[in-house]
């Protein structure tokens, strides 16, 4: 927040859309070769989250670090309201990808839940650190 100037994030959003997103889908969506290879992206998994995070870690090795280093909580009760709804989302969308119930609707619950686990637990262990 507030290290990016307007145009130039919106020129980077189009050009992340063109040279990053639209490949992958294509690639994993639309019978590319990793759909060839078996590849199977449940509920976006690959294309809207890997690529949103190395595209997340490659433009703060533009940016750089910040300058202003303060550490103030934020609004706790929305910070819960938030993490709630994303985990109840989390369940109905991945779980609901299989569109029907069986060990594959259950496999997709478990590892949502426990990604989420094994994230909240790391950060925990990151921030204490």
């Amino acid at each position: 927040a507030d290290r990016f100037r307007f145009k130039p994030y919106l020129l980077f959003i189009v050009l992340w859309l063109i040279a990053v997103y639209a490949p992958w889908c294509h690639w994993i969506w639309g019978g590319g070769f990793l759909a060839e290879w078996g590849v199977y992206d449940f509920a976006g998994g690959i294309v809207v989250h890997v690529t949103a995070g190395f595209s997340a870690l490659a433009s703060l090795v533009i940016v750089g670090k910040r300058t202003d280093t303060q550490d103030l909580p934020h609004n706790v009760p929305y910070v819960a309201l938030g993490t709630a709804l994303l985990w109840f989302g989390w369940f109905g969308f991945n779980g609901g990808s299989a569109l029907a119930t069986g060990p594959t609707a259950v496999a997709a619950a478990v590892n949502s839940e426990i990604a989420g686990s094994v994230a909240l637990f790391l950060w925990l262990i990151i921030d204490w650190i």
